[in-house]
């Protein structure tokens, strides 16, 4: 009786990467009231600049209370939109995001399409670049709700581009060309390539070296690019970031078809640390993209009391550019704190420069070189060590042994606890193996007789049932 598209499980929420949610949201950890509780490290929200913002709303009461010199507003806000969204937002919008490009590139705000969040961005551009059955490359490790974001509801596939560790996951020439063979033998027509830069998970801003690659790769195949740039305003050590945009220009590409086959997402979510806003956006250059984006848009607009709220806020330069200073310098001051606690507990992160999380390098801690024993080792850690910590595999990793830990949603008190409860952990795991004999510098985990009883069901079960097989 029910339609076939909410019968099927391609939403992606039996990942583990949601189940660990699931398992926190029932035990959260609090300082007082639950100190044994889950502490929430899957979680990529950005929490160290929250004070500059309470600090300006404070400042600037007319903004929230919806005045504009001395009279109210809020009867033209309340009355109806459309779709086009408020010209001044747009107009400080697109200026924000040439502030953090460092003013290397300009946007146009007549080819920006305002969405609800990122995820609405990436989903209207697949509906408006692919068509149900067609495919887009995208590098792995990758976020895991791109399983949902570009495929639940448009029937796009996801192409795996497999990058290495060997080589810190860049994206090579050759894994991009294996990538498009790999979807012609499947039948699938390729449509574009989406990266997202700085990477989620990693950390990592994409060189322009591997821009120029993936530059030359679509003129090749005549195909699109999505560049999802929501961390971009996240990057706190060289290198630079560097914008699909600047890649392109640098070239001189601006007349040729491949300016029309570039296309970004954007989202105030991660760089201004305002999620519940719901406010993304996409920029292209391709006008029947954008025609087509904004008409789309009408399924999850953003309220005019947002838009020009933020239009205030973004209105005031100098309140923006110490925000976007002081921002940086805290999460690289954050991340290196969680470098070095887990340093201290014997693990190491893939270097990065970007982003609210680490890359983590757990695989000494495996009890053999298989997903099985990753699926294992983040149990354990969800379950006795009471951390939700993203395993690789529901990124797509094709290595085991890789785990996203996020270190800006929490206060540094949080994250202390986290990194002792880590040294804890991997100290007993030392004790166990060198009293069973069995110690070597490959550190193998020995299965804790505990560890079942403390799983709760739906942990057991996936076990044996759960949808991330080896990659």
């Amino acid at each position: 009786m029910l339609s076939r598209k909410i019968s099927c499980d391609s939403h992606g929420q039996d990942s583990s990467y949601f189940l660990g949610w699931q398992e926190y949201e029932k035990n959260p950890y609090d300082r007082v009231q639950n100190p044994n509780g889950i502490i929430q490290m899957g979680l990529a929200e950005n929490q160290l600049s929250f004070d500059l913002l309470e600090s300006w709303i404070a400042s600037n009461p007319d903004a929230v209370g919806l005045m504009k010199n001395g009279e109210s507003v809020f009867k033209e806000l309340a009355l109806f939109q459309d779709y086009h969204g408020l010209s001044a937002f747009k107009k400080e919008l697109v200026e924000f995001m040439a502030k953090i490009r460092g003013n290397k590139v300009k946007f146009d705000p007549n080819k920006l399409v305002l969405t609800a969040g990122a995820t609405s961005a990436n989903e209207t551009l697949m509906f408006c670049l692919a068509d149900p059955g067609d495919a887009f490359l995208l590098p792995v490790p990758y976020y895991p709700g791109f399983d949902r974001d570009l495929k639940w509801r448009t029937g796009v596939e996801i192409v795996p581009i497999k990058c290495s560790s060997s080589n810190g996951f860049k994206i090579t020439s050759s894994a991009l060309e294996e990538a498009y063979d790999q979807a012609q033998k499947l039948g699938l027509k390729v449509k574009g390539v989406l990266i997202t830069n700085p990477s989620n998970p990693l950390g990592t801003s994409t060189t322009r070296d591997e821009l120029n690659s993936l530059i030359d790769f679509i003129i090749a195949k005549n195909i699109h690019i999505v560049s999802d740039e929501i961390y971009s305003g996240t990057v706190f050590d060289s290198p630079s970031f560097v914008s699909i945009t600047e890649a392109v220009g640098s070239r001189k590409l601006e007349d040729t078809q491949v300016w029309n086959r570039i296309h970004i997402v954007y989202s105030l979510s991660k760089d201004l640390g305002v999620p519940g806003f719901r406010v993304g956006m996409i920029y292209s250059n391709n006008e029947t993209v954008v025609s087509a984006a904004t008409k789309m848009s009408s399924f999850g607009l953003v309220s005019s009391q947002t838009q020009y709220l933020l239009s205030q806020i973004l209105s005031d330069k100098k309140f923006t550019s110490k925000y976007i200073k002081t921002n940086r310098k805290r999460l690289q001051k954050r991340k290196q704190l969680m470098v070095s606690g887990l340093k201290n507990a014997g693990i190491k992160c893939l270097k990065s420069n970007a982003g609210l999380f680490c890359w983590v390098d757990m695989r000494h801690l495996l009890k053999s070189g298989s997903f099985e024993a990753e699926k294992e080792l983040w149990k354990r850690i969800l379950c006795d060590v009471g951390l939700n910590v993203s395993p690789g595999s529901s990124c797509h990793c094709p290595e085991p042994g890789w785990f996203r830990m996020c270190f800006a949603n929490m206060s540094v008190e949080t994250l202390k606890v986290a990194m002792q409860r880590v040294k804890a952990f991997t100290d007993s795991v030392t004790s166990a193996n060198l009293a069973s004999g069995r110690w070597n510098k490959h550190q193998p985990l020995l299965r804790n007789s505990k560890t079942k009883s403390m799983l709760t069901r739906w942990v057991c079960q996936l076990a044996s049932s759960d949808c991330e097989t080896d990659r």
